[in-house]
């Protein structure tokens, strides 16, 4: 076993684990972060996706240990004072979520996006989604509601 000792959210965190124990398994397991969602475990769909130190990663595809002392942030940690990020907002506005599976994943990769490349268009967003898939949607309004965000935080 393992102490792994991170900032999640703002708040500290720690956790004894195995080591072979991934990250999106430490959050959902050890912190009860479930907003992070399993899909696949191959790192193929991005329903996984947190920030790590600032950057968009599958948490299926990283050791827990591999973020000890990083800052982390979920989908839970996007909202302040009960307030929705932007982004988060967005989705809700131009309806970019169906069953609601990839929208966490969704979410934290458009946050990323928007901070990496403020000037959007619909080609990039739909090139940078290329790791995130939606079973339900068809992309369309998913894209929208990024554009919309991207300017919404200009």
């Amino acid at each position: 076993m393992t102490v792994v000792s991170m900032t999640v959210n703002g708040k500290p965190a720690s956790a004894d684990v195995e080591a072979r124990t991934l990250l999106v398994h430490y959050l959902r397991d050890a912190l009860g972060l479930t907003g992070t969602h399993v899909g696949c475990d191959t790192s193929q769909c991005g329903a996984c996706v947190v920030h790590v130190d600032g950057r968009a990663v599958k948490s299926c595809a990283m050791l827990a240990a591999q973020a000890d002392g990083a800052n982390v942030v979920t989908v839970e940690g996007l909202a302040v004072n009960g307030e929705l990020h932007p982004v988060q907002k967005a989705f809700k506005e131009h309806h970019g979520l169906q069953c609601g599976f990839c929208t966490p994943g969704m979410i934290m990769t458009a946050v990323d996006l928007i901070r990496r490349k403020p000037e959007l268009d619909e080609q990039t967003v739909r090139e940078e989604l290329e790791g995130n898939l939606c079973r339900c949607t068809g992309y369309h309004n998913i894209v929208k509601a990024i554009l919309a965000a991207s300017q919404d935080m200009r």
